[in-house]
Parts: C-alpha cells; structure tokens; sequence
C-alpha cells in the first residue's frame, strides 16, 4: 500500500471540490483532489442548465424570502442570509474576473437576466441551457494547471481514515473522533492506497442515483453521506430528496432534465388535453417552487392514467427557442420531439439532496478535521425544498469560506498525523451481475415506495427490504477485492436506508418530503402496475 500526504484531500471534482482546490492553493496549502473518472467529466456541477444567481445586491430582502418561502419556510436564516452576503463577489472573483465564462449577454455586452420557479425577479445569469457545462470547462482546465494542486483521476475513496479507527497506535482509539485521510482505490491498478491529510472535504455532490429515474450522474448514490456515517459524523434533514418535477420523458429515450428557464421563459405545464392545470395549484402557476409543481404533475399523472404532462412553448418563435435553449432542443429532437413544434413531454424524477452531512457554514461537520460542501453538505440552507439556481452558488460559496477557514487552521495549528494499518485486500472477485441486480433492487425499491407521496407502511416496507440487502452486501462486500461498481452498491444502500430511516422520523409533510397516511386507490392501481412492468 503506498501512502500519499498532502495538506487538503478533497473528495469529489464538481464545482465545490474544484472551487475549493482554487482557494486553497491561493493560500498556498497543497491539495489532492479524487476524481472517479477523467476530470472532466461525471459531476453534476456540469449538467446543470439555468444558471446561477448573481445579483443578490439586487433586493436582497425578496432573494432571502424566496429562497426562504421555496424551503417551506424551513431553511436556516444564518445560512440564508450567509449565500446572499457572499454570493455576488464570489460569482464576480471567480467565474467573471478570473475564469470569464461565456454567460449570455446583450447586445451592448451587459449580462442578460432570467427567472426560473420559486423567484419573484430575473436575477439568474446563464450560458443558454448548459451553463454548468460552460462552468466546469473553464474551471476544470483551470484547477488542472494549479501547480499545488495534485489530481488523481480515476481514482475512488472507499472509507475515512480516522485517528480511532485506522492508526497504527492502538492508544489512539481513546482520541476523539478526528478525521486524516481516506483510503483511495485506483481504478486502473486495483490497488487501495492510504492519502493521509490534514484536513478532508467530502464534496462528492447527491444521491439521486438511488432512485430508479434521476438527473443525476451516474455513480451519485451518496459516497459522502455513506462515508461520513460510517466514522460517526451527524447527517441530518435526508428525508428531503427534491424531485425536479420537468424531466424529458419518451419511451426508448434517455432521461434528461429540461430546465426550469424553459418555464422562467413562458413555457407553460399543460396535460395531455393542452389545459394549464397549475393555474389553479399555486399563485405563481408554472412557476411554483419545485416540490409543488412535481406533487401537482404526478396528481394530474395519477388522475389522467397519462405517463407524462408537457410544457407548451408555443408563445415563443423558433429561432428563440433554437437559440435560447440549444441542447434541450437538440436532445429533444434526437428522441424524435421538435419542441418549435409540440409541447415537450415531462415527468418528475430525483434531482437534489437538500440535506446531507452537517456543516456549518466553514465546512465544519461534526468530526475534527472533516468538512462537507456543496451538495454533500447540509447548512440548512435548502430547508425542506431548494430554489432553483442556488446549488452551484452554494458550491462557491461553501468553498471559499471552508477554504479560508482551513488556511488559518493549518498555519495556526498543530496535527497529529500518525501511519495507518494497511488495507488488507480479498481475493476473490465481486460479481457483476449480482451488482447490478442488487442495485436496481435498491433503485427500484426507493421509488415506489420512498418517492414523491411516501406513507409509513411504503416507508415500512422499504426499510424491510433494505435492511436484508445491507447484510447480503455487507458479506459479499467483505469478502471481494474492491470495484468501482462494489464501492457504489455499498454506499448506495447505506445512503437509501439513512433517506427511509430520516423519512420514517419525520411524520409531518413538508417541502419535498409529503407524507400521505392512506394512499389513493387509483394511485395504488397505476403503482402496481408499473412495478409488475
């Protein structure tokens, strides 16, 4: 086993994991960044559409509320009001001064403004419809040439190092719970090395991929959460699991998310009868927040018997759309939907982990020198229910203040980085087969009965199911040489049982978590169906 040191070891190379790369090695502290694949590619930092919020000088009082009032009004006031204080100079340092993203501007060079669900203003810049594309390009190439920075591509943490548990020195299973590492596997090699580090920030993004149908890349099935359990560390609020309620929807075509700017730019939800059915849902109609519009569109599925609902462009020309939203068009139009044409076919899938691993607002979670950001984390901000557009102004954010936080602890403070017992490796080989069985039991069993309308005899049932397949993976997973497919069974049923687990506590509906006590007969009729499919 080799040992590698650094001052950060960052988890996760989505926009989080690389913005913080890029302020800590402003501060001159050197960081290792894992990347489960090239660095380019497999982060949802990059498949995110609409944009991200810039103006928050731009009455902040109404941001706050929306964000505020989009949460159930459940979010944390401090984190709240700690992302509009911070967010305009860290778009401005960063993606404007430094990386010069190419957001969409007027003819007079002046950034353009749009308005997506849940906001009362247009205060989101964006780059046609792949503005984390954009993003993760500039910021990618850039962390790459950081001369402090170390990236091992291809590369998968499999647990937290801690002092209690995976010291040389037996006394120190008396220490306090303090993070120093991870061990890693090389995915090329096989081999499982130890990094040993100062300071660890979880920033492996969401857990949507525990559900049959989801937005999310495909390996996010909550590694951060998984991990940060497992040494102890206090996750909270996982039962709030967002479902973007526009995901493009067609038989033999792929999911892909169809972004809430389609209906910020006049897209309207109608049913397969062409009727408006959120004009009588919500205030803002199309634009409810999201846990609304999803609930109020898999009513209409329920009600209708239809397998999808569709957002109508048809107030806007083709030449706006084309150049408005390019890839939604282009993807849409390889599945055989012009959407200059006909109504774009929608349904709700898993989207957004409001919570996660508890950090304050430096990062800081419950176990010494271990920090989550970005999605991973949980503030408080999100509450019960995301507004649209604060996920990567959050993942700025959290980075830079976690950055800063840990440049003055490491040239303040002293650590105590003991050897670590080597990792001790199985012989035989996992099965992949049984893999993908196991992992589509969990996909499957998360969404019929933890999705959108939960009750606690599905939630019941759910955990039974789970807890059986955690002890059949627990052995199988004990006794086989790491995969990168073995590492996510694991951490995915880990991930899908604290969800069930945070969703069986929590008895009152809110936000993305709605409990219904009986469920409707029609309902229970379509969700057989689609199970026996």
């Amino acid at each position: 086993m080799d040992t590698v040191s650094t001052d950060c070891l960052v988890i996760g190379a989505g926009l989080a994991g690389c913005a913080y790369a890029h302020y800590a090695s402003k501060l001159g502290l050197t960081v290792t960044l894992l990347c489960p694949d090239e660095l380019t590619v497999g982060t949802n930092s990059q498949w995110a559409q609409g944009g991200i919020i810039y103006d928050t000088s731009y009455q902040p009082e109404q941001l706050k509320k929306d964000i505020f009032t989009a949460s159930d009004s459940s979010a944390n006031p401090e984190a709240v009001s700690f992302l509009v204080e911070k967010g305009q100079d860290a778009v401005q340092s960063f993606l404007l001064d430094i990386l010069d993203i190419p957001f969409d501007r007027d003819g007079e060079g002046e950034l353009k403004f749009t308005r997506e669900g849940g906001h009362s203003d247009k205060r989101i810049i964006f780059a046609k419809d792949v503005t984390g594309k954009e993003i993760l390009k500039k910021v990618h190439e850039h962390v790459a040439g950081l001369s402090n920075v170390r990236v091992l591509d291809r590369t998968i943490a499999v647990d937290l190092l801690t002092l209690s548990h995976n010291s040389s020195k037996i006394i120190d299973k008396y220490k306090p719970i303090t993070c120093m590492g991870a061990y890693a596997l090389d995915t090329e090699t096989g081999d499982v090395n130890a990094i040993i580090a100062k300071k660890t920030i979880l920033s492996t993004g969401g857990l949507g991929q525990i559900f049959q149908n989801s937005t999310n890349q495909t390996s996010m099935v909550g590694h951060g959460v998984a991990m940060a359990h497992r040494v102890g560390a206090r996750v909270i609020d996982l039962e709030y699991v967002q479902f973007h309620p526009t995901v493009f929807l067609k038989k033999n075509c792929q999911l892909f998310l169809v972004s809430e700017a389609v209906r910020g730019e006049g897209g309207i939800l109608v049913n397969g009868s062409g009727k408006a059915f959120m004009d009588t849902q919500h205030p803002m109609k199309s634009l409810a927040p999201r846990d609304i519009v999803a609930r109020a569109i898999h009513r209409e599925l329920i009600s209708t018997g239809d397998n999808c609902v569709y957002i109508d462009l048809s107030s806007k020309s083709p030449s706006f759309i084309k150049d408005r939203f390019p890839m939604i068009y282009e993807r849409s139009l390889a599945c055989g939907v012009d959407i200059t044409k006909e109504p774009i076919p929608v349904a709700p899938a898993a989207h957004y982990t409001c919570g996660g691993v508890f950090a304050d607002l430096q990062g800081r979670t419950s176990v010494k020198n271990l920090n989550a950001i970005g999605e991973a984390a949980c503030t408080g901000l999100h509450g019960a229910n995301r507004l649209a557009s604060t996920s990567l102004l959050e993942c700025l954010v959290s980075a830079q203040a976690t950055a800063e936080a840990d440049g003055k602890d490491v040239s303040e403070s002293g650590f105590y980085l003991p050897t670590v017992k080597a990792w001790q490796s199985p012989s035989d080989t996992a099965d992949e087969v049984l893999i993908r069985q196991d992992m589509k039991l969990i996909k499957s069993t998360m969404w019929n009965y933890v999705g959108l309308i939960r009750s606690p005899k599905r939630l019941l049932r759910a955990r039974k199911i789970l807890m059986e397949l955690d002890e059949e993976i627990s052995s199988f997973y004990s006794g086989c040489r790491l995969t990168r497919s073995l590492i996510d069974l694991r951490n995915a049923v880990k991930t899908a049982l604290l969800v069930v687990h945070a969703a069986s506590l929590n008895p009152h509906s809110k936000g993305c978590h709605y409990v219904a006590e009986e469920v409707d007969s029609i309902e229970l009729q379509r969700e057989r169906e689609e199970i026996g499919k």
